[in-house]
C-alpha cells in the first residue's frame, strides 16, 4: 500500500461519496414514490474499527512508523489493504413518516469535470421503528410558512395589532415529550412566535417581542396545523429603544472611538502543517474531521516524545449532546429543554466563519460538506478554524540573588467551529498546549429566549430586562465524549479510571499540628461505580492511566480529566425532560467501548418516549472498567441567571474543563520551549532586579 493508492480511512466524505451515497439509496427505492419521499437527515462516514484506524495512523504520520505497528515473529504487520470506505445515511420517509438506516459502500468515485464516473452498493437498510430523526432547516422553513398562512393564526395576530406576516417570526421547536400525544407516531413541532416592529430592518431583533398566549401544533409529516388555540391575550411587549445589537448607525447609537488597531502578525507563517486533515503543530499530532451532528470531531490525538516517539492520548474527541433546560414552570416555557445536537445538529447549524472578525491570526479554515433535506450536497465554507494564539505566561523563574530570569510564553492551537441554533451561538473549542494540556472550552453568546409579560407583572422565574420583557432562567448542559487511548499501541486496550480526592488527616499522632491532608485514590472498576459527580470541596477528579506503562518514578503514566466549574440539573427527579436526559444526573460515567454507543440519549431524542435510553441504560450493564478500552462521558453546565447585561445580545461565557498529563511525562514536556526574541537579551532582566536583589543582600 502507498499514500498515492489512497487516503486515511477517517477522511470525511467528500462532496461527490455523499453524493454517491444519496443516489445509490435513492436508486434503491422501490418506486417512485418512495424515492420521491425520501428525505436525507444525514450522511457521514462509518468509521472503521480501531485496530484499522492504530494501522493506518502509524502508516500515515509521516514518517512511517513500522514500530507502531502489531508484530508477530516475522515482524510488523504492513497493512497492504484498508477496507472500502462506508456512508451511513439516516433517511426519513415523508410518505410512511419512518425512519430507515442505510450503509452504502463506496465502490468508487472518481470527480472529473464531466461529473465522474460514480458507484455505490447498498450493504444494509433497516426501518428503527418508534422514532422520529432530527429536524431540518427546509421543515423550520415550510413550518413558518404554514403558520403564517393559518387563517386562525392571522387573525390572534391581528388581536394583538399585526397586519403584516412579515414582521412575524416562527421557531419551530422541537415537541419533546411530555405524555402520549407526543409520541414519535407523529412528527410535531410546537412553535415559539415572536414578531418584529419593521419590516425594512432586516437587523433588527426581532426575539424582543414574544408572542404568548397563543398554542399551535404543527405536524411536520404532513405540514399542517393540527392544534391551535388562543389562550391568552397579552399584550406585545412595546418596542425596546436598546432592542438592537448592530453598529452604531444602525441601532441608533454610537460605537466606541478609542479603539487602535490590534493587529496579529505571523511573518514566517504559522508553526503548524496540514495534510488534508492531518495536523501536526510542535509535538501534537491529530486527525480533525465533521459531522452534522456533532460538528468538529478530533481524531488520533498523540504527542511526540523525545526518546519515547508518538505516544497517543486520546482515540476520538468530540460534543455528543446539549440541552437547554427552562425554570419556568408557565407555558410554553416549561416545554423549552432542546437537545440542540440530537434535534437539530450542531454540525448542520454551523457557521463559514470570517478572518478578522470569528478568528485573529493566520488562519487555516475547512469546509464542511452535508446532504440537505431532500438529497443535495451543500458546503458550509470555512467551516472549522485552525490557528494559534499566544496564551501569556508559560512558565517563568527569576533568582532573587543574581537577578536573572528565565520566562516562556506559552502558545496555544486552537480548533474551533461556531453554530447558531435559534436564538443562541456557541463556540466548541479544543485547544492544545505546549506544556502536554488539552482544554475543551464552549463559549456561549446570542440572543436570550424571552417571555411577555402583562402590563405591571414580574415573573419570579426569570429576570424583567425590559418593559413588558423577561429572561426565565435555565441551565445549559454539553456532552463531551472522550474516547481515550492513554499510551496504547494499536490493537491495546491497557487503560484504567481511578478517583482522586482530597482527604483532611484526622487529628492526631500523624496530625499534630492540624494542617495534614493527603490524595486519595480509587480505582473506579464497573460502570455503576463510575457514576460521579464533581466536588470541588475534595478537588476532585479523576485520573486515565495506562495499566502496562511507566514514569521514571514508577507510577502509571496518565492524563488528568480537571473539572471546570459546573453544575446539575435544578429541576426535580421526575421533571419529564429527565426522562430524555438521565444522562445530566451525574457529571461523569464510564464505559468500556462499544462502536454503537455513541450518544448519551439515544441516536433519536427526538419525542423520545423510552426513558432513561442511551448512558443510563447502557451502565446498567455494570461492565467492567478494569484494563480496559475506556470511554469518558463529562458532563458540564452552566446555570444562567440573565442579567440586564446579557440584553440585547449575551456578552461570550466561558465554560469548560482541561486533560492534563499526570505522570505522563518524566518532567515538565514545555522545559524545551525556546525564549521568545523579546526574552534573548536579559540585560533588562537583571538590571530591573538588581534593587530587590541589593536590597535583600543589605537585609541579609
Amino acid at each position: 500500500m502507498t499514500r498515492a493508492q489512497t487516503c486515511h480511512p477517517l477522511e470525511p466524505l467528500t462532496a461527490a461519496e455523499i453524493s454517491v451515497a444519496v443516489a445509490t439509496v435513492r436508486a434503491a427505492g422501490a418506486t417512485p414514490e418512495v424515492r420521491d419521499s425520501m428525505r436525507f437527515v444525514e450522511v457521514v462516514l462509518v468509521e472503521p474499527v480501531k485496530h484499522v484506524v492504530a494501522l493506518a495512523d502509524a502508516y500515515f504520520f509521516p514518517p512511517f512508523q513500522p514500530s507502531l505497528l502489531p508484530r508477530t515473529k516475522g515482524g510488523p504487520v504492513i497493512p497492504t489493504k484498508l477496507p472500502p470506505r462506508r456512508a451511513r445515511l439516516v433517511v426519513y420517509s415523508k410518505r410512511s413518516n419512518e425512519t430507515s438506516i442505510w450503509i452504502v459502500e463506496l465502490a468508487e468515485v472518481r470527480a472529473t469535470t464531466r461529473g465522474g464516473h460514480h458507484r455505490g452498493k447498498v450493504i444494509s437498510s433497516e426501518v428503527v421503528p418508534n422514532v422520529q430523526p432530527p429536524m431540518d432547516a427546509v421543515e423550520y422553513a415550510e413550518c413558518e410558512a404554514v403558520v403564517k398562512d393559518f387563517p386562525p393564526f392571522r387573525e390572534a395576530m391581528k388581536k394583538r395589532g399585526i397586519d403584516d406576516m412579515d414582521l412575524v417570526m416562527v421557531d419551530p421547536w422541537c415537541a419533546g415529550y411530555h405524555s402520549d400525544s407526543d409520541a414519535p407516531s407523529r412528527r410535531l413541532a410546537k412553535p415559539l412566535i415572536f414578531c418584529r416592529t419593521e419590516s425594512d430592518c432586516p437587523m433588527e431583533n426581532g426575539y424582543a417581542r414574544p408572542v404568548e398566549g397563543i398554542h399551535v401544533l404543527v405536524d411536520m409529516q404532513n405540514m399542517v396545523v393540527i392544534e391551535f388555540e388562543d389562550r391568552k391575550l397579552i399584550p406585545l411587549p412595546p418596542a425596546d429603544p436598546l432592542r438592537n445589537y448592530t453598529s452604531g448607525e444602525t441601532r441608533g447609537g454610537v460605537d466606541r472611538s478609542d479603539i487602535k488597531p490590534l493587529q496579529i502578525i505571523q511573518p514566517e507563517g504559522p508553526s503548524f502543517r496540514v495534510s488534508g486533515h492531518f495536523i501536526e503543530w510542535q509535538k501534537w499530532n491529530f486527525r480533525i474531521g465533521f459531522t452534522p451532528r456533532e460538528g468538529l470531531v478530533i481524531y488520533s490525538v498523540a504527542y511526540v516524545d523525545d526518546g519515547r516517539g508518538r505516544r497517543p492520548v486520546a482515540h476520538r474527541l468530540s460534543f455528543v449532546e446539549m440541552v437547554v433546560p427552562y425554570g419556568d414552570p408557565n407555558d410554553p416555557h416549561y416545554r423549552k429543554n432542546a437537545f440542540d445536537a440530537g434535534e437539530d445538529g450542531l454540525g448542520k447549524n454551523a457557521h463559514s466563519l470570517k478572518k478578522g472578525c470569528d478568528c485573529l491570526g493566520y488562519i487555516k479554515y475547512f469546509d464542511a460538506h452535508f446532504t440537505n433535506f431532500t438529497g443535495g450536497v451543500e458546503t458550509i465554507e470555512n467551516c472549522v478554524c485552525l490557528h494559534e494564539e499566544d496564551h501569556g505566561i508559560l512558565w517563568k523563574h527569576q533568582d532573587w540573588r543574581t537577578g536573572l530570569a528565565e520566562v516562556r510564553r506559552s502558545r496555544r492551537l486552537s480548533v474551533s467551529f461556531v453554530c447558531t441554533v435559534a436564538n443562541y451561538e456557541y463556540g466548541f473549542f479544543w485547544h492544545f498546549y505546549q506544556d502536554g494540556k488539552i482544554e475543551a472550552e464552549v463559549k456561549l453568546t446570542g440572543i436570550l429566549s424571552l417571555g411577555a409579560l402583562p402590563p405591571g407583572e414580574t415573573r419570579k422565574y426569570g429576570t424583567t430586562i425590559a418593559p413588558g420583557l423577561y429572561a426565565p432562567v435555565h441551565q445549559h448542559f454539553f456532552v463531551a465524549r472522550m474516547d481515550m487511548a492513554v499510551d496504547c499501541r494499536p490493537g491495546e486496550t491497557f487503560n484504567q479510571v481511578v478517583e482522586v480526592n482530597v482527604k483532611i488527616e484526622e487529628p492526631g499522632k500523624d496530625n499534630v499540628h492540624n494542617n495534614a491532608f493527603y490524595a486519595e485514590e480509587e480505582l473506579l472498576r464497573s460502570e455503576l461505580q463510575a457514576m460521579r459527580d464533581c466536588n470541588p470541596l475534595s478537588a476532585r477528579h479523576w485520573i486515565i492511566r495506562n495499566t502496562r506503562t511507566v514514569n521514571r518514578s514508577g507510577q502509571l503514566t496518565g492524563y488528568k480529566l480537571m473539572p471546570g466549574s459546573n453544575c446539575l440539573p435544578l429541576a426535580g427527579s421526575e421533571a419529564k425532560f429527565l426522562r430524555r436526559a438521565a444522562f445530566l444526573k451525574h457529571n461523569l460515567w464510564v464505559t468500556p467501548y462499544a462502536r454503537d454507543e455513541m450518544y448519551p440519549g439515544g441516536e433519536f431524542p427526538n419525542q423520545n418516549p423510552r426513558v432513561g435510553e442511551g448512558l443510563a441504560t447502557w451502565v446498567k450493564q455494570n461492565r467492567s472498567l478494569e484494563e480496559t478500552d475506556v470511554v469518558l462521558w463529562y458532563v458540564f453546565g452552566v446555570t444562567h441567571i440573565p442579567r440586564l447585561e446579557d440584553w440585547p445580545v449575551m456578552p461570550v461565557e466561558r465554560i469548560g474543563f482541561m486533560l492534563m498529563p499526570h505522570g505522563f511525562f518524566n518532567s515538565s514536556p514545555a522545559v524545551d520551549v525556546p525564549p521568545s526574541a523579546s526574552d534573548l537579551d536579559l540585560k533588562d532582566n537583571v538590571v530591573a532586579a538588581k534593587p530587590i536583589q541589593n536590597g535583600l543582600l543589605a537585609k541579609l
